[in-house]
């Protein structure tokens, strides 16, 4: 699991059935001082998360299906849910 940001939403109007009624979000990963890290990524949103909102993204397929209870779906990642806060003890 990790942190990301979303960024925004992707539209696809063609799209696998098995992903139709789903959203996609496109999410930019973060590190632990809230800064982009690496490259964003397509993700299915499971929580109704926002433009702006940091997120917890599960990147697993295994996992993801098992969110959706679906065998069929091609995903491999999903956003499991909006973080409020983070508190780092050091």
């Amino acid at each position: 699991m990790f942190i990301a940001r979303v960024l925004g939403d992707v539209v696809a109007t063609s799209k696998n059935i098995e992903l139709v009624g789903k959203k996609l979000l496109l999410v930019q990963p973060l590190n632990l001082q809230d800064e982009a890290d690496g490259k964003a990524i397509i993700a299915v949103d499971s929580v109704q998360a926002g433009i702006g909102d940091r997120v917890l993204i599960m990147r697993e397929g295994g996992s993801a299906r098992i969110i959706f209870q679906n065998e069929k779906i091609p995903l491999q990642a999903v956003i499991v849910g909006i973080v409020d806060g983070i508190d780092i003890q050091q």
